[in-house]
């Protein structure tokens, strides 16, 4: 049994769809697929959680571009008067929801909308898949992956999930079935979300459970590159990778596999697949245990939208053990994640993602104990097996605030 993850750029459009179904069509075993929400759908229905959270006029407007273009790709799929029944009745769930008023906690609101853009897109999937002829059985992952309550960045309950997982992914009368990705439940059944870019992460969590033989992440790119091409013209595809290069990477910051997907298929010895839905007979990077040396080229990571927060003790004196607990606690207490740390005799500086809102009151929450200075629009760039060169063709001509190197790391803070 494989699984298989396709993100929402390979199922953007009508086009994208077929593709897809056209990649799960060559393969003739037992598979899951595990489907994102269609192409920026999550960042529309972001929106429509804050107009409703906050009572906008706009809010039905949103909902009704949101399903107007889920409409009109089943339309381009199915024909005019065909698209099955299920697709308009879960856009109708949303505007019930729409209809009721909201609780006091952002964070579950958001959980309960956000799920639909990967309900909807697998669904769409499914039934595409049964009107080309292949036979497959949709499933409600909510109903099998089971969380805490801590909406937005759920934790995995693997004792229940394990059970009901098991229970529902039998492969009996089918060899083939689409879920969601990114999303779970309670044991209440509430709606509850594992964090952005999740889906990478369930796939993961179903390969671990069920035993697969390997999971493949089909992705808009040909594989793991040691750069985003978003902003590097020259990239090199990295072909093998091990668990903990990977690891090492996505901890950076690098976009093309979730940060926790790694240890459930490493404690099962799973390989991962990184290919292209635009050019599926490529291998891509493959991703396992390796018992040889792997001579990588420099790997270049970067990550914006950085805050630099430097504390000093009030009465001058050395920073100890117990100020740096102590400003840690601060820091995790606001919620804050942190991507770097340096000390010297009297400061304390972090490299933090800055927070989507109230900075300002964050600092001055932290002033009551230290001294605070802080830069904000800061660049984190991480160089994995760096070289002085790589290093000068990332910095050249950039303000540099703060930098830390390794043995094979390079973490440098650039505006």
């Amino acid at each position: 049994m494989k699984v298989y993850k396709f993100g929402g750029a390979s199922v953007k459009d009508a086009a994208g769809i077929r593709n897809v179904a056209s990649i799960i069509s060559q393969d003739n075993g037992d598979l899951i697929v595990v489907v994102s929400a269609m192409g920026k759908t999550t960042n529309l229905l972001e929106t429509l959680v804050k107009a409703h959270f906050n009572g906008w006029d706009e809010t039905m407007e949103i909902f009704e571009d949101f399903s107007r273009f889920h409409l009109e790709v089943s339309e381009e799929l199915f024909g005019k008067g065909s698209i099955p029944e299920a697709i308009p009745a879960m856009l109708g769930e949303v505007r019930k929801r729409l209809g009721m008023p909201p609780s006091l906690l952002y964070d579950f609101e958001y959980d309960q909308f956000i799920c639909y853009g990967e309900l909807l897109s697998s669904l769409i999937v499914s039934h595409y898949l049964e009107a080309a002829g292949q036979a497959n059985r949709w499933v409600d992952i909510r109903v099998s992956l089971r969380t805490d309550d801590k909406y937005r960045d759920a934790s995995v309950n693997w004792k229940w999930t394990e059970m009901l997982i098991n229970n529902t992914f039998q492969f009996n009368g089918t060899s083939l079935y689409v879920t969601q990705g990114f999303i779970g439940s309670t044991v209440t059944n509430l709606t509850t979300s594992l964090g952005r870019e999740g889906s990478d992460y369930t796939a993961a969590i179903l390969a671990n459970l069920l035993n697969a033989e390997s999971v493949t992440i089909w992705k808009d790119v040909p594989g793991v590159l040691n750069a985003d091409p978003k902003f590097f013209t020259d990239t090199v595809l990295l072909k093998e990778l091990s668990y903990r290069e990977a690891i090492e990477m996505t901890y950076s910051g690098a976009q093309v596999i979730h940060p926790k997907t790694m240890k459930p298929l490493h404690n099962k010895n799973i390989p991962l697949h990184v290919r292209s839905f635009l050019n599926p007979s490529e291998p891509g990077t493959i991703i396992h245990q390796v018992d040889h040396l792997l001579e990588l080229t420099p790997v270049f990571i970067t990550r914006g939208n950085q805050v630099l927060i430097t504390f000093s003790p009030y009465d001058f004196s050395f920073i100890t053990p117990e100020d740096i607990s102590r400003v840690f606690a601060l820091v995790s207490g606001k919620g804050l994640k942190v991507n770097l740390i340096q000390k010297s005799a009297i400061d304390l500086s972090l490299l933090a993602d800055a927070p989507e809102m109230g900075l300002e009151t964050i600092i001055l929450d932290l002033r009551k104990d230290y001294e605070v200075k802080y830069n904000t629009g800061l660049t984190l760039i991480t160089i994995r097996h760096y070289t002085s060169d790589a290093i000068e063709k990332l910095t050249a001509g950039r303000k540099i605030f703060l930098e830390q190197y390794s043995r094979l790391t390079a973490k440098i803070a650039v505006q």
